[in-house]
């Protein structure tokens, strides 16, 4: 079986015989329950020897009803629990009847195949992945063979069997998933060598594995919700390859015949598709730094450290005009590394006044007053105005604003809804004929609900109504909205004002409203907010993303570890075995979530944790030498916590509470 498939050539093998009458669930059991008293395995060791022989075997054993097809997607007519309780009573009966299994499944994968596959051939590859056996590394050669014969199965068998899957149980599907990500892990960085064919002789391995696992995402991409976490099926091992050159491969290769994780994006980790990003801004900021230092050469111009960066100087009273006159004029220069000035103000930017640069940015562009986002209490987040506009480039701006965050590794203080950033990637690439849409994407009445969910509330409720939609709603394809203080009416289709809602056609009203609000009536502002953080962004490595991983990317994750932010915490003037820090980590580790996060935000703007986790905060806590009746103070553009050396541990609680309670910050509301 470590032969590479030209070698795996055998002759037919004649069709088994089916049983006449296969044994049920209920004899199976029974004859297990017997060898309990008689140790006699001679029954369970007939029966694994008899079902496992081949294809038809497995599927006169498992199918519901031997005689029919099942032949469509949504039932693959297996008894699954019979399946589960043969594969969980497999690994404990003796070695002989477990290579028995083993056999009988080499015998099958040797068969030689003649036309396309059948759906009982799809339902014997089903059952087979499910093989617990699997888990062992003397399998993997098995493994790897059922494996490549499942990713290359035609389209259709492919669709066929994402279905199945999807209607497994969640443990089942799990145990699916780590299975391979542990056969894709252990073929990487193998603990014994030995046990596996050469490399050269393997190297279909892995790609068949990923196939695999596709097809066990998009399975789990089709339920809502999701069987497991999209988080699930990172693969941590991949972090200690080199990426870059998986990266570059996929560059040059695209989804051609040469392999590269690229390809399969849902196995990178979070962390590593940011080292890609971060690692592809650097090249293309060198990149651009060493063409301004050459064209300065050229033209025997003295070289200026300040060519290598995108400096912006602005001053507070002006904030967001002279940021986009300065962003406007240096367009050229937003790929570089970003240092800000203050207008009359001494101080080197050592990250602090980039950090504070955006903090304020954001909380005045942000500000109710401002008029460009509206802030939804209920969804505690904030949505594009759709208020019309002469001019866009503000929206501009705080898209160049997030991009320049992404470059820039720092986490920004924004809520925006998961929608906005599945509109960002809508396409995740720009397109090169500007009269393309961009940031337009399908919408449902749930990420309505995210944005405004009384509203979607409202319109669940008429799809859902009972009673004459027409005679009781009195409604039309049309919408209204206020703007400056005038009632405007938009139709959401030709005639829309003279075509009333009814019982038949609500679900066509509910999705023309939700892509209105969602889509077309903020077009242009989100088509400035699109190109202004494509324009910083501009990557290929964004194709990799997810849109929650854009999210995490921009506003870091919502997971607090505070016994990691303890490990990596630094001091000045304390040591963290001084008796106000005991006191303090006593305190905070005590907190619930709430106040643990309202300490972040009074200490780094933000109560989110960056894509590395709490050490990539860089927490300090710095003696303040006052008085222990003052309350902390905190420098957000430094993550720093100036702390008194309070007394006593209720001391400490009371002042920290007050203060982390009643600091505006920098926050938005």
């Amino acid at each position: 079986m470590d032969a590479s498939s030209s070698e795996l050539k055998a002759p037919v093998l004649p069709e088994p015989i089916l049983p006449s009458q296969p044994k049920t669930m209920k004899d199976f059991q029974e004859d297990v329950e017997k060898v309990k008293s008689s140790g006699d395995w001679k029954a369970v060791h007939g029966f694994y020897l008899t079902t496992f022989d081949s294809f038809p075997e497995l599927n006169a054993t498992f199918k519901k009803d031997a005689t029919a097809s099942f032949n469509t997607i949504e039932d693959s007519g297996i008894n699954t629990k019979f399946v589960n309780a043969v594969y969980d009573a497999l690994l404990n009966t003796p070695q002989d009847i477990q290579k028995t299994v083993l056999k009988g499944i080499i015998n099958s994968l040797l068969r030689e195949w003649k036309g396309p596959r059948t759906k009982d051939d799809l339902r014997a590859y089903f059952i087979l992945l499910q093989n617990p056996q699997f888990n062992n590394t003397s399998t993997y050669v098995i493994y790897a063979h059922l494996l490549r014969q499942i990713a290359t199965l035609v389209e259709a068998d492919h669709h066929f069997l994402v279905h199945w899957f999807k209607k497994l149980s969640q443990k089942r599907f799990k145990q699916l998933v780590e299975r391979l990500l542990q056969f894709i892990s252990l073929r990487l960085f193998p603990a014994k060598p030995e046990e596996f064919p050469p490399i050269a002789k393997c190297s279909w391995w892995i790609p068949s594995a990923s196939k695999v696992l596709a097809l066990l995402n998009t399975a789990n991409n089709l339920v809502q919700p999701p069987l497991i976490p999209y988080t699930d099926f990172y693969n941590s091992t991949l972090d200690h390859i080199d990426l870059m050159e998986e990266y570059h491969t996929w560059q040059s290769f695209g989804n051609s015949h040469r392999f590269s994780f690229c390809q399969y994006p849902f196995v990178i980790s979070i962390a590593a598709k940011k080292i890609i990003i971060q690692r592809d801004s650097e090249q293309q900021m060198i990149s651009i730094a060493r063409q301004s230092l050459v064209d300065k050469v050229s033209r025997r111009q003295r070289p200026d450290m300040n060519m290598l960066f995108l400096n912006m100087k602005v001053r507070r009273t002006h904030l967001v005009s002279d940021s986009l006159d300065e962003l406007t004029r240096k367009r050229a220069d937003l790929k570089k590394k970003l240092k800000v000035t203050f207008v009359g103000e001494a101080g080197l930017d050592m990250g602090g006044l980039t950090k504070e640069w955006f903090l304020l940015l954001i909380r005045q562009i942000f500000h109710p007053d401002y008029g460009m986002f509206t802030y939804h209490k209920d969804s505690h987040c904030h949505w594009f105005s759709s208020f019309k506009c002469d001019n866009y480039s503000e929206f501009r701006l705080v898209g160049i604003l997030m991009g320049l965050a992404v470059y820039n590794s720092i986490t920004l203080d924004i809520r925006f809804p998961p929608c906005c950033y599945k509109k960002l990637l809508s396409p995740p690439v720009v397109p090169s004929d500007q009269n393309i849409p961009v940031g337009i994407c399908s919408v449902t009445i749930d990420d309505l609900c995210q944005i405004m969910p009384e509203l979607a509330h409202g319109l669940s409720e008429l799809i859902s109504y009972e009673g004459n939609v027409e005679e009781d709603f009195y409604s039309t394809f049309q919408v209204f909205q206020e703007e400056f203080g005038i009632i405007k009416s938009y139709n959401l289709k030709p005639g829309g004002d003279k075509i009333p809602v009814t019982n038949q056609n609500r679900k066509e009203y509910v999705q023309l409203y939700t892509d209105f609000l969602l889509n077309k009536s903020i077009y242009k502002q989100f088509a400035a907010f699109y190109y202004g953080f494509h324009s910083v962004c501009a990557s290929n490595a964004l194709m990799l993303l997810r849109p929650e991983e854009v999210e995490i990317l921009v506003c870091g994750s919502p997971e607090l570890d505070m016994y990691a932010l303890q490990r990596s915490t630094q001091y000045d003037g304390y040591a963290k075995t001084d008796l106000t820090i005991r006191y303090f980590w006593d305190v905070v580790l005590g907190f619930p979530l709430d106040l643990q996060k309202k300490l972040l935000h009074f200490t780094t703007g933000s109560d989110r944790v960056p894509v590395g986790g709490m050490a990539d905060l860089n927490f300090k806590i710095s003696k303040n030498e006052t008085s222990t009746n003052w309350l902390p103070v905190a420098h957000t553009c430094f993550n720093q916590l100036c702390l008194p050396p309070y007394k006593s541990k209720k001391d400490l609680k009371q002042k920290l509470i007050i203060g982390i309670s009643n600091s505006e910050g920098f926050g938005l509301e």
